[in-house]
C-alpha cells in the first residue's frame, strides 16, 4: 500500500501581521489598509469585492494609509479598486517600500499623496497582451505576450533601416508572426491605460490637462514596461511623493517579511506530471481582518501537448478574525 503524501499548507501569521499593523498605525496616526501580492499574485477582479468586504469592516475614513506591494495585473481591476478605496476615505496616503508595478502602478496613482523608500519603484503603465492569437512559445507551447512598445519599435526600426526604394508595407512582413487582431487590441489596450490612469488620478487632481500629461508619458516614454521609476523620477513625473518616514519602512519590510512566508510556494509533488498548489496569493489585511486568496488546485502536465493542466480546483478567499475570546477563527469568503 503505497503512503499517502502530505499536503503542504503555507503558514498563517495573524498575530503577528496584527502587531505590526497596530504599531505602524501608532506611528501613521491613521487606519492602515494592506494589499499584499505574492509572485504569482496579481491584481485581478475580485480583489474589487475583497477591497469592498475590507471596508465594510473598517467603514467610511477622513484618512487611510495604503501599503502596496504588487507585480501588477488586470488595468480594469486597478480602476475599480481605487474607485472602492475612493468611497470610503476621503485622502489616501500611499506607502511603497517594494514594488507597485503596471496596474499597481494605477492603484498608487489613486493616492494623494505617495510615500517611498529607498527599495521602492513603480513603473510605466504601457500594454502588453497573452492573445488568443498570439504567437507560440516552441519551448512551452504556450502564447507569448506582445507589447505596444515592442510593435513601436519594430516600426522605428523598420523605417530607419528599410532599403531605399524598398515597400513601406512592414505591416505585411510583421503580420507574418503576430496576427493583425493582436495589434489592434494592443492599440486599444494602450488606448484604455492612459483612460484609466487618468481616471484614477482625476479622484484627486482636477487638473485634466495634468493627469492626461501623466498618464501619456507613463506609457509611452520608458523603455521598459518594468523600468524602475524611483523617488526622484516620480517627482519629476509631476507625482506628490516624497521620502518615508525610516521607522514606516522598516516596519512595512518586516511586514513583507511575514506576508512573504505566508505566501511562499506551497507544491507538493505528487511525480514529475503532477503536483498540488496550495500557494496564498494575494492578501488584503486591516485592522482585526484579513483576506486572503488561497490556490488549491492539482496541475497535471500533458505530454504530447507540452501544456498544463488544473484539476480540482478548490480556490477560495478566506477571511481571518479573532473572535470573542481573542482566538483566531477562519472562514471562506464566498465572492464571486
Amino acid at each position: 500500500m503505497s503512503e499517502k503524501i502530505e499536503i503542504k499548507q503555507p503558514p498563517l501569521k495573524f498575530r503577528e501581521t496584527q502587531s505590526l499593523l497596530k504599531e505602524l498605525e501608532s506611528h501613521l496616526g491613521m487606519p492602515i489598509i494592506v494589499y499584499w501580492n505574492s509572485f504569482n499574485g496579481g491584481v485581478c477582479q475580485n480583489d474589487v469585492m475583497a477591497f469592498y468586504n475590507l471596508f465594510k469592516k473598517v467603514g467610511k475614513k477622513e484618512k487611510v494609509a495604503l501599503f502596496i506591494k504588487s507585480d501588477g495585473g488586470d488595468t480594469v481591476a486597478a480602476l475599480r479598486i481605487v474607485n472602492v478605496i475612493r468611497n470610503y476615505a476621503d485622502h489616501v496616503t500611499a506607502l511603497i517600500p517594494l514594488e507597485a508595478a503596471s496596474s499597481a502602478t494605477l492603484v498608487t496613482l489613486g493616492a494623494d499623496e505617495i510615500k517611498m523608500g529607498p527599495l521602492a519603484y513603480i513603473t510605466p503603465i504601457d500594454s502588453s497582451k497573452r492573445h488568443q492569437l498570439s504567437p507560440l512559445d516552441p519551448v512551452t507551447n504556450g502564447k507569448v505576450s506582445v507589447s505596444q512598445n515592442e510593435v513601436q519599435r519594430i516600426e522605428k526600426l523598420w523605417k530607419e533601416n528599410a532599403p531605399e526604394g524598398s515597400s513601406d508595407h512592414h505591416y505585411q512582413e510583421l503580420y507574418k508572426y503576430i496576427h493583425p487582431v493582436v495589434l489592434g487590441s494592443l492599440d486599444r489596450s494602450s488606448s484604455l491605460s492612459i483612460r484609466v490612469g487618468k481616471s484614477i488620478l482625476s479622484y484627486h487632481n482636477d487638473d485634466e490637462e495634468e493627469c492626461e500629461r501623466i498618464s501619456i508619458k507613463l506609457n509611452s516614454d520608458y523603455p521598459a514596461h518594468s523600468y524602475p521609476i524611483v523617488l526622484h523620477e516620480a517627482k519629476e513625473l509631476g507625482l506628490n511623493v516624497s521620502e518615508m518616514d525610516p521607522k514606516i519602512h522598516d516596519l512595512l519590510l518586516e511586514l513583507n517579511s511575514v506576508y512573504s512566508e505566508m505566501g511562499n510556494k506551497a507544491f507538493t509533488d505528487f511525480d514529475e506530471y503532477n503536483y498540488h498548489d496550495n500557494q496564498i496569493l494575494n492578501i488584503l489585511e486591516a485592522n482585526d481582518l484579513q483576506l486572503y486568496y488561497q490556490n488549491d488546485k492539482d496541475w497535471s502536465y500533458i505530454k504530447e501537448e507540452r501544456r498544463w493542466q488544473v484539476l480540482n480546483d478548490n480556490s477560495y478567499w478566506y477571511k481571518v478574525s479573532f473572535d470573542e475570546d481573542n482566538n483566531v477563527e477562519k472562514d471562506i469568503l464566498y465572492i464571486s
